[in-house]
């Protein structure tokens, strides 16, 4: 949802008409850049509420107001802002995990310091405990978008407005095979894609009632338009795959220079481009098409990790950055992982992700799943010492521990962990600060976090025993 999408607001760059075939070299060729992995990013939402009443909803003019201090940030990562009011934070490509880790925690500290002046706090959940999905954003994007969704239900709307997440970006691999080639990766995302969900569920609620998921977030997008929403599944090498994915997906809207966007019923991007009508598609409505398919991996070049519920606490989004990368770029860690995770292909089954039996059970059960726990604990295992091997601090290492432990080692989720929603609003636990006595991953001998403010306005609260801090 990034508004720095070719013709995002409407306008056409003048362009020759697509044809199907050219169209499906073109997907071919940008949607699996290969090479060795060097690079990783991260892409950080969070849900805006305010410190001491995080059950009430935020003024539009104490957000808007809000926004715009945070606007004028010197950020490194990108600054966007969701339908729902939410916030999301992109990092630039990084050449490492510590420089993408120093990076984030700077602009997220400039971040958390600039809304907590205002009262507020980014509250990592993977869903909004207590609001009812409500749009901010009226924008024709966003209008179109949201009548395309309303057609299979509720769930468009709240993932729209009342959903955030971690999500991390890697590099799509090698071309040759091997634990680092691009259809390893591929393969190796979609099973072990599962295994995140269950390890990081954070979202049990939604509205002010249990939901009887560890996370809603990934319930809410199974519900969503299978065609929008879905993994390719048609047994295809993944270029193919995902060229034919991409043009057999409905087209969501028209973009128009002025006026509403049309919203078209059952029309397939490769029927567009076939008849033509109302008007030829061009190279920017491809652009935009791709921006509207939320596969749990997306292929943008790089590989887009889109199952991981948004984190609780300062530093939640971490420790998923940290494991997902040390899974993913370290040989042996892939090696290890693939062998762990390959038999779950037979709970998953013929079903695409997220609408399979080992995708449901993950954002179900989390990790009272045995299966799912016993792969968990392999991964995170695995994920430590390939984190040395990359040269993570040992402030990074001592986190992921830190959550290996709390966790995965007792089969449980961060959702586990959360009071009721009427408890959290009746605290403080959304204060966002560090419990004392607590580390921070990126903190130095001399105690100072890089980026962070020399003086905190807000002092430490203490999260109740036994309970997470939300934000």
């Amino acid at each position: 949802m990034a508004p720095d999408i070719p013709g995002a607001t409407g306008s056409r760059p003048a362009a020759d008409p697509l044809d199907v075939t050219g169209t499906e070299d073109l997907l071919r060729g940008i949607c699996f850049k290969t090479g060795p992995p060097r690079t990783v990013g991260v892409e950080l939402e969070w849900l805006i509420h305010d410190r001491e009443r995080p059950d009430l909803p935020v003024g539009r003019e104490r957000l808007d107001s809000a926004f715009d201090a945070v606007r004028a940030l010197d950020l490194s990562a990108a600054l966007t802002f969701e339908p729902g009011g939410q916030l999301e934070l992109s990092s630039q490509p990084a050449g490492s995990l510590m420089e993408c880790v120093e990076t984030t925690a700077a602009d997220v500290a400039a971040l958390r310091a600039c809304l907590g002046a205002a009262g507020l706090a980014p509250v990592g959940l993977g869903v909004d405990p207590w609001q009812a999905p409500r749009r901010r954003l009226r924008e024709p994007r966003y209008e179109a978008m949201e009548a395309a969704l309303d057609r299979t239900g509720p769930a468009g709307r709240a993932m729209m407005c009342t959903s955030a997440s971690v999500q991390v970006c890697l590099d799509a691999g090698e071309e040759e095979p091997g634990p680092l080639g691009y259809g390893r990766r591929w393969q190796l995302a979609h099973l072990l894609g599962a295994v995140l969900v269950a390890a990081f569920a954070n979202s049990p609620f939604q509205q002010g009632r249990r939901t009887g998921w560890r996370s809603t977030r990934q319930a809410l997008w199974a519900e969503l338009d299978p065609g929008r929403t879905l993994a390719p599944v048609d047994g295809r090498l993944p270029r193919e795959a995902w060229a034919a994915h991409v043009l057999d997906s409905t087209v969501m809207c028209i973009r128009r220079d002025t006026g509403p966007w049309e919203v078209p019923e059952g029309l397939t991007f490769r029927e567009w481009i076939r008849t033509g009508a109302p008007r030829p598609p061009v190279r920017a409505d491809l652009d935009y098409h791709l921006t509207t398919l939320f596969p749990p991996v997306r292929p943008r070049g790089h590989l887009e990790l889109r199952m991981i519920d948004a984190q609780s606490g300062p530093d939640g989004w971490l420790v998923p950055l940290a494991v997902a990368t040390a899974l993913f770029d370290d040989p042996e860690a892939a090696e290890t992982v693939y062998r762990l995770v390959k038999p779950l292909a037979e709970t998953a089954g013929s079903a695409a992700a997220p609408r399979n039996p080992l995708w449901e059970r993950a954002a179900r059960d989390g990790l009272s799943d045995p299966e799912l726990r016993t792969a968990a604990t392999g991964c995170f295992a695995a994920a430590l010492p390939a984190l040395e091997r990359m040269g993570a601090s040992q402030a990074v290492r001592d986190t992921v521990a830190a959550f290996t432990d709390r966790y995965v080692a007792r089969g449980r989720c961060p959702a586990d962990d959360l009071p009721e929603p009427g408890d959290v609003a009746a605290s403080a636990l959304l204060a966002g600060a560090d419990a004392p006595g607590t580390s921070h991953p990126l903190r130095s001998a001399s105690g100072s976090v890089p980026g962070t403010p020399a003086t905190d306005p807000h002092p430490d609260l203490p999260p109740r025993p036994g309970k997470a801090a939300s934000a």
